[in-house]
Parts: structure tokens; sequence; C-alpha cells
């Protein structure tokens, strides 16, 4: 797992990513294709490899353009196409996190939050209980509220002005908020 764990006094917050054992290999995310009588072609396969193990939560051109150093032939559409094929089957979720383009998310399993530089636009998995987090009574406009998620802004370590005397944070924790 890359991340830490910070006390914060009343939950136990891990930030960054625990991706490896949540995402499926691109083996794996073959054969579930399959299973369900999807095609598998070699771009999807491209794409497969390029997903497993990024933890940043990439944008659909990002994957295109890693996807095409390996293969130089394969369409955005095709990616697109692959990306919202995962995202139904549920292996991903598409994340619309008000940075101006869509993020995939290979961590779905279990409840966690995000932290999203107002610089660079670097997303990050924040692993912290806020369960006690309601709609006040009345203020629920009508909804059947389910799930809460969380999202905090700030300056990741990257984009943050460094200060005389300040510590900086270890390589796999990006606190910005």
């Amino acid at each position: 797992m890359l991340g830490h764990d910070f006390d914060n006094g009343c939950q136990e917050t891990i930030v960054g990513d625990i991706l490896l054992a949540a995402m499926r290999s691109p083996e794996e995310l073959s054969a579930l294709f399959r299973a369900q009588g999807r095609k598998i072609t070699a771009q999807r396969q491209c794409i497969f490899r390029v997903l497993y193990g990024d933890v940043s939560h990439p944008t659909a051109e990002s994957i295109h353009a890693a996807a095409r150093a390996q293969m130089e032939t394969i369409s955005l559409k095709t990616v697109y196409q692959t990306l919202h094929e995962l995202a139904d089957m549920g292996e991903i979720a598409a994340l619309d996190l008000g940075v101006g383009m869509t993020r995939f998310d290979p961590n779905v399993d279990g409840v966690h939050h995000h932290l999203v530089c107002r610089g660079c636009g670097k997303v990050r998995d924040l692993h912290a209980d806020f369960s006690s987090v309601t709609v006040p009574e009345g203020a629920d406009e009508g909804f059947d509220v389910g799930d809460a998620e969380v999202v905090f802004r700030g300056r990741c370590r990257d984009c943050r002005p460094a200060r005389p005397g300040r510590r900086s944070a270890s390589p796999d924790v990006t606190v910005g908020v």
C-alpha cells in the first residue's frame, strides 16, 4: 500500500492510493470482457495495461497518449468506449471533480474520497471515515440521499510555494488542503 496514516483526532485517515489490490489485472479484465461476450482487441488490451497501476486518476486523453506510445493507431474514440464500458461494468469510476474533464478511478473497492490540486489538477485518494456526514433534516430537497463524496481542494506539494523552515511531505503523500 502506498500512503500514510495521519492522526486527525477522531478518525483514521490515509492519504495516498491503494490500487493494485483493487484493480483487476489486464488479463483479468480481458477474461471478464470475454465472459460478458465483449470483444477483446489489441487496443483494449493496451488500454487495460495502461490503466493497471496508474494511481493518477487519468483522463481519457492521458490514457490515449500513453496507449499511442505503445500502439500508434489507437483512436481516442476506442479509449472512450472502453473506459465507459469498464465504468458500466463497475471496474472503474468516472469522476467529475470540477477540473474540466472526466477522470477515471480504477479504485472502486471501498469508500474513499479525493484531494484535488487547484494548481495542476492532480487527484489523490483520501481514505477517511466521513460516515457521520449527513444532510440536515428538512434540507434534502426531496432527495433520498444514499452516500456522500467529499472532495478537498487545495495545492499539492509541487504547486505550493516553498516556505523557509517548512518540512516537505513524504513523496507518497499529497496534502495541500
